[in-house]
């Protein structure tokens, strides 16, 4: 309706916002609330971005196999890589600045989009406001829900209400859906081949990674001792490996063996490296317990992540690039929430809840990576079963290009 360029300036001056009301926060929940302004910035700025790269690359089968490559590497590196410069300003400078570093690199983003980026024509339509109140209340339900469990009981009354009041909200959503003439969600969308396949990959790829990667960085802190900037540096060699895994060997392992079957062995290989994460011990060291297990998982993680993107943005029409952007920004995101809080109630559950006492905080966190394998193994079994190898137009142009 508004157009990817002005909804991506839009996202950078929310995130800006956000930033500074964070950062000058005087209480706890002032800071929240900054932090939800953040996440409403990057709402828009995600999906818009991938749609702005479909607009600038999308006539090129090759050039656009290039920039998914980039773009996924800059997506989860840079939660890890944010992690490394949290823990150096954290140490260093103080923890305000965390926030105020967004404050000038939203402004680069501003000064550029206008001369850079493509210009889209504003179009007429209604917002499915009910809708949006429906599917995110619901999902934030769920995710309340699984986050409380381990402090009000599974069988408490609490954590059953949120539960169905989850499932109803998400109900009328779909309901929702079916029945408005311009839903925020087309549900037809679904029957395109691979869509469904490979946002459901990407929701089970978030929800595997982003716990392993937290729980990691607890275990070097709460475990092994490591103050903020050393546990962040320990996470560098995972982020340059992703950066090469998605920028160079992704590209030419989905040229060679295409996009399934490169998702597939990603995700065999990221349930590998959680697995042996897994055998993490209380004595244990960076050297054996968390780098080379921490190098396979990443390895997995930047072989599955981009021929998966790229599989549920191409498979959509062209028109419809912008909501298939937005399914996959949200399915991964969904994924991760849904993921963290899922494998923080079974690390609670096992101990990790016991601050000071080293051999149950490692055993929280092992079966964390436990249950996080378990989701990428669920993955690459779903991706398996249900990712076709050849589409119809325009992914067949996509994987055409890529052999």
């Amino acid at each position: 309706m508004f157009g990817a360029r002005r909804l991506f300036s839009a996202g950078w001056l929310i995130l800006l916002a956000g930033s500074l009301l964070a950062g000058v926060a005087p209480e706890v929940w002032v800071e929240l609330t900054g932090r939800a302004v953040q996440g409403v910035g990057a709402a828009l700025i995600a999906p818009s971005a991938l749609t702005l790269l479909m607009m600038l690359f999308g006539h090129d089968p090759k050039e656009l196999t290039k920039a998914l490559a980039l773009y996924g590497a800059a997506a989860p590196a840079g939660g890890t890589a944010g992690v490394f410069l949290g823990g150096l300003i954290t140490e260093y400078l103080s923890w305000p600045w965390v926030f105020y570093i967004n404050i000038p690199i939203a402004l680069i983003a501003l000064a550029a989009t206008a001369p850079l980026m493509p210009a889209t024509p504003a179009t007429r339509g209604s917002i499915d406001v009910l809708g949006t109140l429906t599917v995110t209340l619901g999902l934030g339900a769920a995710v309340y829900a699984i986050v409380r469990a381990p402090e009000a009981g599974w069988g408490s009354a609490e954590t059953w209400l949120f539960l169905i009041v989850a499932v109803v909200l998400l109900a009328v959503f779909v309901a929702i859906q079916a029945r408005r003439r311009q839903p925020l969600m087309r549900l037809s969308i679904f029957r395109t081949p691979n869509l469904s396949a490979a946002n459901l990959t990407q929701l089970l790829l978030g929800g595997a990674w982003i716990p392993m990667w937290f729980f990691l960085n607890l275990y070097l802190q709460q475990v092994l001792g490591y103050s903020a900037f050393p546990s962040g540096a320990a996470l560098v060699p995972m982020t340059v490996l992703i950066m090469i895994g998605m920028i160079v060997l992704a590209p030419r392992a989905i040229n060679r063996f295409g996009p399934k079957a490169t998702t597939v062995a990603g995700l065999v290989l990221l349930t590998a490296g959680m697995a042996w994460l897994s055998l993490i011990s209380p004595d244990g060291s960076f050297a054996t317990d968390v780098l080379p297990a921490s190098l396979i998982a990443a390895l997995g993680m930047s072989l599955a992540f981009i021929p998966s993107l790229g599989t549920a943005i191409s498979s959509a029409r062209p028109e419809e690039g912008g909501l298939a952007s937005g399914i996959v920004n949200t399915s991964y995101q969904v994924g991760s929430a849904l993921g963290l809080a899922a494998m923080t109630a079974v690390a609670a559950a096992n101990g990790a809840d016991r601050l000071g006492d080293l051999p149950a905080l490692t055993d929280g966190f092992s079966a964390a990576f436990v249950g996080a394998a378990a989701i990428a193994l669920a993955g690459a079994l779903i991706a398996a079963i249900t990712l076709r190898t050849r589409t119809s137009a325009p992914t067949d142009q996509v994987t055409t290009s890529r052999g």
